[in-house]
């Protein structure tokens, strides 16, 4: 059974970088909520029950209750931008869901059998994972649970694709849309360890066995060392 989650949030007037910095400290994310038949509106959330939420994979891709005063919505998460050091939620975009309109959401890629694959086993390969989600379009109703992909029957430089995903009734992905049928997991040989530089063996003298024969006509015609003089 799906999780159920709930936001709480505030409404708010105050906008620009000042406004969103005193959220910030206050402990607060700033968040819009827009689409639906309604007008954009600004909001903020407690930062730290948000961050319990995001914790979850499903959160990413689950329909959310907003309350905001005593009303409240149905959205999905749509953008999160992050602190690049500390992770903290800077901004939060949502959008509103309509039980008739498609929408499109981001779902995570579960994958199992690698230890198992043939690839692996008897291969000595590794397992690549080239994606960790897909876009879907659907009704918010037919919003599908993690894809699990199995990769267990996988040979050495075998992989599987977009188009392979088993998807429910009134699901579909977003690439194959646009003839991108993208691979999202393989098994390869692991990247060969950098080879150390060769060095150079020092020369050594050439057994005589091996010497060429000194040319006896160009010893015929060689002057001869002349005498060291006296002193």
């Amino acid at each position: 059974m799906r999780q159920k989650f709930t936001i709480e949030a505030e409404a708010r007037t105050e906008q620009g970088t000042g406004a969103s910095r005193r959220l910030r400290h206050a402990g607060r994310v700033p968040a819009i909520v827009y689409g639906g038949k309604s007008e954009p509106k600004m909001i903020s959330v407690n930062h730290n029950e948000l961050w319990k939420n995001l914790k979850h994979e499903t959160f990413y891709s689950a329909i959310v209750t907003l309350k905001i005063g005593g009303e409240s919505e149905q959205v999905v998460l749509k953008d999160l931008h992050r602190h690049p050091v500390r992770e903290a939620v800077l901004h939060m975009d949502l959008q509103r869901v309509l039980a008739d309109v498609l929408l499109r959401v981001r779902v995570p890629l579960h994958f199992k059998g690698g230890d198992v694959a043939p690839g692996v086993k008897v291969g000595g390969g590794v397992v690549e994972h080239l994606l960790n989600d897909v876009e879907v379009e659907c009704l918010p109703a037919n919003i599908p649970e993690p894809f699990d992909i199995d990769v267990s029957a996988l040979n050495l430089n075998e992989s599987i694709h977009l188009s392979q995903i088993k998807l429910p009734e009134g699901v579909e992905l977003v690439e194959l849309k646009h003839d991108n049928d993208l691979a999202i997991v393989a098994i390869h040989v692991p990247r060969a360890v950098e080879e150390e530089p060769v060095v150079e063996a020092a020369a050594t003298e050439v057994p005589a066995a091996n010497q060429k024969a000194a040319d006896p006509k160009a010893a015929a015609g060689a002057k001869p060392a002349a005498p060291a003089k006296k002193k």
